[in-house]
């Protein structure tokens, strides 16, 4: 983690989702009130392209904790630091009131235990 977090993503090079994205609009808001103004050096509507880019050193990013391990291993990235106080939403639809189908209960169930384990 970086020293003085999260005063020090002040002026720091940052890689964000395109404007009009619920990410984008969460991640302005924490930085309004941190009084943080980030030198935003790339825009991206493809998360992966971000994160390509970061692991080419281009600048710091954000993602959900529930994946930050899968990030790290895949990009060869470092954590500079973590908040509580923007929470991404993730949602699985489906066209039955309750899931029966075998498949789909084993990914939802999944899915669950991930995101939980991710918030301990």
């Amino acid at each position: 983690m970086r020293r003085n977090y999260p005063a020090s993503l002040d002026n720091a090079p940052f890689l964000l989702p395109v404007e009009g994205l619920v990410l984008r609009r969460n991640l302005e808001q924490w930085f309004d009130r941190n009084q943080i103004r980030p030198a935003i050096v790339g825009e991206f509507e493809d998360s992966a392209l971000l994160k390509v880019f970061g692991q080419a050193g281009a600048g710091v990013f954000a993602v959900p904790t529930a994946v930050e391990k899968e990030v790290r291993t895949q990009y060869k990235t470092a954590v500079v630091g973590r908040t509580t106080e923007i929470v991404e939403r993730f949602y699985a639809v489906s066209v039955e009131r309750r899931l029966k189908h075998p498949a789909v209960v084993a990914v939802s169930q999944a899915a669950r235990q991930l995101l939980l384990d991710a918030a301990v």
